[in-house]
């Protein structure tokens, strides 16, 4: 205090924050950010008990009864006033009133008290649960989990306490089932299983975890573990209670049993009805076989709907030619009709070809339809367009735009009246139409397309052939007009299968000739966008269809057509406008296949020398190789890889960070791998090529383009042999080695570094070398052939010191680190692993310390130093995650349950390894999963579940039997004691 008196205003201004409460957790009181003293634990208990009463007295008897229960103190009643009194100073005033002879909290705000929270968040979660929104439902709830902060009203005593203990951590669990059947209902179930088994083994005779935990181990094709889980659930009920589980959970195990189909994907929400169709005026005919888009049709439906007390409703539908706009346009219109008895109006604008309709021309043509007399009808545009709106005035009139150039064309065939409305179709999006309600067309899904198909060709054809016309209908890129034209060849070719179409469509250097019939071309529709181009925007167009990928940044195609990014971005948006190019993000465009295909096909024909494209190629792997190297040194501080990359002409990306490098390297793996497979075709780009495939390496590690990076890394080795230069085929080599080893196939990735080692000297190119040393050195622990991993890690640590790279050194290290605890050197391994630490700590390289303290934790673990353990192994997996290194995160989850199993917390174990399961799915081979469920059959008997525990070996058994991995003696001993039984 500084001494100055405090008038009332001021007092009350510096409680203005608002209070807030919690019991979800310790008793806790805040005014804003400010703790506040709530006193002893009795004390706590009464603001508690008030607190839970939602603003209801409490009587004095009825407070004494809470703290005290039936043998309260002599000076109870005393007591509670005082508390009472010493609650009253700290809060606001008016919020501790005293009524009736008791108390009662009162005037707080909304969101006050957590519970309070808690129960509206439930409320809500209800609501959306009821309406069909999951996903809100889930999120509520989560917030709603998120409030309890440990044990209910922690610390407080009294009977009343105890009790709402109970209620509270019941209510829960009651929120957390009901959050996790909704993660069931989403598909989560993967996710859900971990979580699911520590709630299990927390809460052992709780059967609708049981329940849940059975049907997420089902829909993860765990048929075997979830059986498992009812059968120790039955033998536990038996066992503590003496009663068999509920008939809800016997129900599910029967179901299980018989593969009931019903289980195997959550239920989906019943489809709307179509609208019924109604008749047209001046309407084209619907197609027969119009299919899907039944998101699109309900928006613009409701669109025209409310065209009724509106000036006028217009809607402006953009996209490719052949996307269906016309077909969804007219579809719609005729659903409208009823809302527009007065007529329907219709016309193609021609806007595509080389002669659009004039605007007075089509004014001319409206105002006969509606009855206006030839001779009325006045000569000039702007008095057509007057006598239009006009006639129009008074009455409700659907007008149909088809195929229109662009706003000018469209503006003065506009209604301006209330109650009439316009549809527009364009292959340009009309931004500068006022007022329009702007819909943008895509492909269709494809089970739309292949529902088109069916159709046109007819059920009995598809049925034996489903995944060829699946296949077609992809070669088509769910393009409705080329699946329209690819059908209707197979419905009149009797002779032909859908196999037969499928390798046809399947030459992409044909594909486009093959997509034609009658009057339909998929090439035309191209030809007449691409016709209307200006020459920046043609030339744009051709060298951005050379790139494959999904789709391409703005930087990328700066670098592919060598002009300013601002330039590149006006080109761009340009071309997105004609509908020619999609805009996949902010920054990112995209184009259809089938488009990138006659983008392509144009820069061969257009193109006045060959030396443009590849000019254009080049530059694009310029720009990938540089920044995937800045990436790298970014991530690996030191490293000496950088130093040994192929030269670039084009400059790369710089970045502020590694949050920033690492988003760019994981949004770009698609586009680089396509890049680089490419590349792969000329041989004057297979160096780069192969080197920009060793600096993103992080794909493959982070396991979600682990597939993509080997099928690159096999074609530039393939290349490299035709080519017969032995530097690039040891690398590309040394790719597909270290993509072996994250796949688990050891003994393909031991071949490699071999072949690299002696490819690589033939090239006098060192550092491949250390790399393949190094990998040779693991892979031989991993296969028990400890003296042969010790001899290569210490020559790959002598190539290392050579080259000065310590990075290098410090990973070798690490990996010695290893063999030395696998042959008893506990010591030492300790100490080989901190060596490694501290180089890539002194070298700032965060992420591959993090290996190095993987190695650490697991040596830790075999000293018996658990905790440091557990600390080391933390540390790392905090790191991997945040590099999106979903290889070691799981594998550093697997090691933590070790540590867990050895500290004997079964439970925690079981999450851990479970987790890890989940993360390592699709990742890792399937050796490092038999180490996993190794692991968890431990977890799973030290809780109980000993039948799942065996079904968990029983798993890894077959795993290390059909590798011939030494382990299985080992899972095998494990089994034998329930052989016997």
């Amino acid at each position: 205090m500084d001494g100055v008196p405090r008038v009332p205003e001021q007092r009350r201004a510096e409680r203005s924050a608002a209070l807030r409460f919690c019991v979800l957790g310790p008793v806790r009181a805040w005014r804003g950010e400010e703790l506040l003293p709530t006193g002893s634990p009795q004390q706590r208990a009464l603001l508690a008990a008030l607190l839970l009463r939602e603003g209801r007295t409490a009587t004095a008897s009825e407070l004494i009864d809470a703290l005290w229960g039936e043998e309260p103190p002599s000076q109870a009643l005393a007591a509670v006033r005082t508390y009472a009194s010493r609650l009253r100073k700290v809060l606001d005033p008016g919020v501790l009133v005293s009524e009736s002879g008791g108390y009662a909290v009162r005037g707080l705000g909304e969101g006050a008290l957590d519970a309070g929270t808690a129960q509206d968040l439930s409320a809500q979660a209800d609501k959306a649960r009821a309406a069909g929104d999951l996903h809100r439902a889930r999120t509520l709830l989560g917030r709603a989990l998120r409030l309890w902060d440990g044990e209910p009203l922690a610390g407080v005593p009294g009977p009343y306490a105890e009790a709402q203990r109970v209620r509270l951590e019941e209510w829960r669990l009651q929120l957390l089932e009901s959050r996790l059947d909704m993660d069931l209902e989403q598909g989560c179930h993967g996710e859900a299983v971990s979580e699911l088994t520590a709630l299990t083994a927390a809460h052992p005779l709780r059967e609708r975890l049981r329940e849940l935990l059975m049907l997420a181990l089902y829909r993860s094709g765990r048929q075997a573990e979830a059986l498992a889980v009812y059968a120790d659930t039955r033998r536990l009920l038996a066992g503590e209670l003496g009663v068999d589980p509920r008939p809800e959970l016997r129900a599910l195990q029967q179901r299980i049993l018989q593969a009931d189909p019903a289980l195997a994907e959550p239920s989906a929400p019943a489809p709307e009805p179509a609208a019924a169709p109604v008749r047209p005026a001046q309407l084209p005919a619907t197609v027969p076989d119009f299919t899907g888009r039944a998101a699109f049709v309900s928006e613009l439906s409701d669109m025209l709907a409310s065209a009724e007390g509106r000036v006028m409703a217009v809607s402006a539908l953009a996209g490719i030619g052949g996307v269906g706009k016309t077909t969804l346009a007219v579809h719609v219109a005729h659903h409208a009709r009823a809302a527009f008895p007065d007529g329907q109006l219709y016309v193609d604008l021609q806007g595509a070809g080389q002669r659009a309709a004039e605007p007075e021309t089509v004014l001319g043509s409206f105002l006969r339809a509606l009855g206006t007399a030839e001779s009325a009808i006045p000569d000039s545009l702007e008095e057509r367009a007057a006598l239009y709106r006009s006639v129009l005035d008074g009455r409700r009139i659907l007008v149909l735009l088809d195929n229109a150039r662009d706003a000018a064309q469209v503006r003065p065939l506009l209604p301006g009246t209330e109650g009439c409305a316009a549809l527009v179709t364009s292959r340009v999006r009309m931004v500068d139409l006022a007022g329009a309600h702007l819909v943008d067309l895509d492909v269709m899904s494809p089970e739309e397309a292949l529902q088109l198909f069916i159709r046109i060709v007819g059920e009995e054809r598809v049925a034996s052939e489903r995944e060829a016309a699946l296949d077609v209908v992809a070669a088509c890129g769910f393009l409705p007009l080329a699946i329209r034209i690819a059908a209707s060849r197979l419905a009149a070719r009797r002779t032909w299968t859908v196999s037969v179409l499928a390798a046809k469509l399947a030459d992409e250097r044909r594909r486009l000739d093959e997509l034609q019939a009658g009057d339909l071309a998929v090439k035309a529709t191209f030809e007449l966008g691409y016709g209307q181009l200006e020459p920046a925007q043609a030339r744009a167009f051709r060298l951005l269809g050379l790139a494959d990928g999904p789709d391409i940044s703005l930087a990328a195609a700066a670098a592919v057509l060598d002009l300013p990014a601002e330039d590149t971005e006006d080109l761009l948006e340009s071309l997105v406008d004609t509908s020619l190019l999609e805009s996949a993000a902010p920054g990112r465009y995209r184009f259809h296949d089938l488009v990138r295909l006659y983008a392509r096909a144009c820069a061969e024909r257009d193109e006045r020398t060959p030396g443009e494209r590849d000019a254009a190629m080049s530059r694009l792997l310029d720009f990938y190789l540089a920044t995937a190297a800045g990436v790298y040194a970014i991530e690996r501080p030191g490293d000496r890889l950088v130093d040994h990359l192929a030269a670039t002409r084009y400059p790369g990306l710089v970045f502020p960070d590694r949050k920033a490098a690492r988003d760019w390297l994981y949004t770009e793996a698609d586009c680089l791998l396509a890049l680089a497979r490419r590349s792969a075709e000329r041989s004057a780009s297979l160096r780069r090529a192969t080197d920009l495939l060793w600096a993103a390496l992080d794909i493959s590690e982070s396991g979600a383009n682990s597939r993509e990076y080997e099928a690159t890394a096999k074609a530039l080795l393939d290349a490299a042999r035709r080519a017969g230069v032995a530097q690039v085929e040891a690398r590309a080599l040394m790719t597909l080695a270290h993509a072996h080893v994250d796949a688990g196939r050891f003994e393909m990735a031991d071949q490699e570094a071999e072949q690299v080692i002696r490819r690589a000297m033939d090239a006098d190119d060192l550092l491949p070398v250390c790399w393949a040393r190094n990998a040779r050195g693991i892979i031989a622990l991993y296969q028990s052939r400890n003296e042969d991993g010790e001899r290569h890690l210490t020559e790959a640590i002598r190539h290392f010191r050579i080259l000065q790279d310590r990075p290098g050194e410090a990973s070798a290290l690490c990996n010695l680190s290893r063999i030395h605890l696998a042959t008893g050197r506990t010591r030492s391994a300790v100490a080989l692993a901190q060596q490694g630490i501290g180089i890539y700590d002194a070298m700032g390289n965060s992420m591959r310390g993090a290996n190095a303290r993987y190695a650490l934790g697991m040596a830790l673990t075999q000293s018996g130093r658990l905790d440091a353990a557990a600390d080391s192994l933390t540390e790392a997996l905090g790191v991997f995650r945040d590099s999106r290194q979903r290889l070691w995160e799981g594998m550093t989850l697997f090691r933590l349950a070790e540590v867990d199993i050895a500290a004997q917390r079964p439970a925690q174990a079981a999450a851990n390894a479970e987790l890890a399961l989940t993360v390592l799915r699709g990742i890792g081979g399937e050796w490092r999963r038999g180490n996993v469920l190794t692991v968890l059959g431990h977890a799973l008997t030290g809780i109980g579940q000993t039948d799942r525990a065996r079904v968990c070996w029983r798993d890894a058994l077959r795993i290390y039997e059909e590798l011939g991995a030494p382990e299985a003696a080992a899972v095998s001993e494990l089994l034998r004691p329930a052989q016997a039984v």
